[in-house]
């Protein structure tokens, strides 16, 4: 009876995952390109367990809209019919703990930075295109299903661009008198006529 028992709570832990709440709360809601996302990740277990790894996952995804020809079965021939195609751009799983021994009834805190790149696309929502950030949390455990957070999406947006501060044309007058000697005008801070040679006395 007992290892019938035994049998089938490991056949559950097989296709359940374990049995904590995963939290994410961010400094923020909105972000720019080249900045760092800070936050936590709460973790509250209802069961024991050995965690493989408590990590994030941030990714960037792509959206278009396309024109594809498929088959229709019904109809028996080719039509045409607008669909959506998705491209992860980005994506990153900062690892914040390693393998760790979880007790019922455990909460744990664990912070995390993670940077934007500078040279990603900003979160875009339009009519046959849509860019979209999103991050959660998630608690891996070898040979069961990964229990994973509320996914977040963020706003991430384009950096304004530094303002080009133009160089000042300084224009300074420049005030012209004759030469002694000969009446060629030159120019008040010069000592010797550029035309005689002759050098200025006053």
């Amino acid at each position: 009876m007992y290892f019938a028992m035994s049998f089938i709570k490991k056949l559950a832990e097989k296709v359940t995952p374990p049995k904590v709440n995963l939290t994410i709360t961010l400094n923020r809601n909105a972000y720019f390109l080249g900045e760092d996302i800070e936050g936590e990740l709460t973790v509250h277990s209802y069961e024991d367990f050995d965690a493989d790894e408590v990590r994030c996952e941030l990714q960037c995804v792509e959206s278009a809209k396309i024109q594809k020809r498929v088959y229709d079965p019904a109809l028996k021939h080719e039509v045409t019919r607008e669909t959506w195609e998705t491209a992860t751009l980005y994506s990153i799983k900062p690892i914040l703990s390693g393998p760790t021994h979880i007790s019922m009834g455990f909460t744990g805190r664990f912070p995390f930075s993670i940077n934007i790149p500078l040279t990603m696309k900003p979160t875009y929502k339009g009519i046959d295109r849509r860019v979209v950030w999103s991050i959660k949390g998630v608690v891996s455990v070898k040979g069961r299903p990964d229990a994973v957070s509320q996914v977040l999406e963020i706003q991430v947006a384009q950096p304004s661009a530094a303002p080009i501060i133009k160089e000042k044309e300084i224009v300074r007058e420049i005030v012209m008198i004759p030469c002694k000697y000969c009446g060629t005008l030159m120019p008040q801070t010069e000592t010797i006529c550029p035309n005689c040679g002759a050098r200025r006395t006053g």
